[in-house]
């Protein structure tokens, strides 16, 4: 478990920069955001997930964001490859080809659109595993695939070999205390969501699989420094300073906020989108920009 246990702390679910109005990959801009997400300490990377417009990709998009980002982490933190799909076979297919490209490991979400049930879950978690040599992580997202992992499912999963945790995208603290009953001891389990990051590794999580790490990773990274050292004043302090930045990100729907406020942030990078995303309104752009502000006046320290 010693593999599976550095894939916790403050992770970033990584945008994907795109170009020419999003005709294709901005592969210089991807590069640039990670070796800035390393350097401001983020513990790992999460690419390719629906943060990343994951559904908008090709396979060969999929492949160089992969080779990318792993280049330019250079070995110094866990790339971890989302290669999830509705369709058992393609998600397989994905796994294997992410860990023969040097993926720490893999990120599977709940199927969407088909919702199977809690039997056709086990399944499609129990084959994909069976197919990798490296660390699975779950995750549920019912806010997007209208299907959620129960702690029932979760414990018959946790004892399969190759599944090393879960990242939980509710929000739902309760859960937390369930899941570590059913999965049992050295089973991940990871928070989706930032407004909950810092009271769910104070409760005994192992990190968060952040969105709003994209614009303040080292605030991020601090956060759950603090929170697993046991300073827990200074977790809730960061916390409550980045809730009006979670606030403006959740108007519309993820990534486009982040890309945007990202293009405010970072001269040079653009908030291209894929449809059927589309740019943010301008009542979010200027509630980001006052966040960001917020921000830079250090009330995230």
């Amino acid at each position: 478990m010693s593999a599976a246990r550095r894939l916790g702390g403050a992770l970033t679910a990584l945008v994907t920069p795109f170009a020419a109005g999003g005709a294709r990959l901005d592969e210089r801009a991807l590069g640039d955001l990670v070796a800035w997400q390393v350097a401001e300490g983020t513990e790992g990377l999460v690419v390719g997930g629906p943060t990343a417009e994951g559904p908008t990709l090709t396979e060969p998009e999929r492949d160089r964001i992969l080779h990318v980002a792993l280049e330019a982490a250079g070995g110094r933190i866990p790339v971890i490859a989302a290669t999830d799909s509705p369709c058992t076979r393609t998600a397989i297919a994905r796994t294997r080809a992410a860990e023969a490209a040097g993926a720490a490991a893999t990120l599977a979400v709940t199927p969407f659109y088909n919702r199977p049930t809690q039997e056709g879950l086990y399944r499609h978690g129990a084959a994909i595993a069976a197919a990798c040599g490296r660390p699975l992580l779950l995750q549920t997202v019912p806010a997007r695939t209208g299907i959620d992992l129960l702690p029932d499912t979760l414990a018959r999963l946790a004892a399969l070999p190759g599944i090393a945790g879960l990242v939980d995208a509710r929000g739902d603290l309760a859960r937390l205390a369930a899941v570590a009953r059913a999965a049992g001891p050295g089973f991940l389990m990871v928070s989706g969501d930032d407004g909950t990051a810092a009271a769910h590794t104070m409760m005994g999580g192992q990190g968060c699989v952040s969105v709003v790490a994209n614009l303040v990773p080292g605030a991020c990274a601090a956060l759950q420094r603090a929170a697993r050292d046991g300073d827990h004043a200074r977790a809730r302090a960061i916390q409550a300073g980045l809730m009006p930045l979670l606030e403006a990100l959740s108007r519309e729907t993820d990534p486009g906020p982040v890309k945007l406020a990202l293009a405010l942030l970072r001269p040079g990078f653009a908030p291209d989108l894929r449809l059927p995303l589309v740019r943010p309104r301008p009542e979010t752009e200027a509630a980001l920009a006052a966040a960001l502000a917020a921000t830079r006046r250090g009330e995230t320290a």
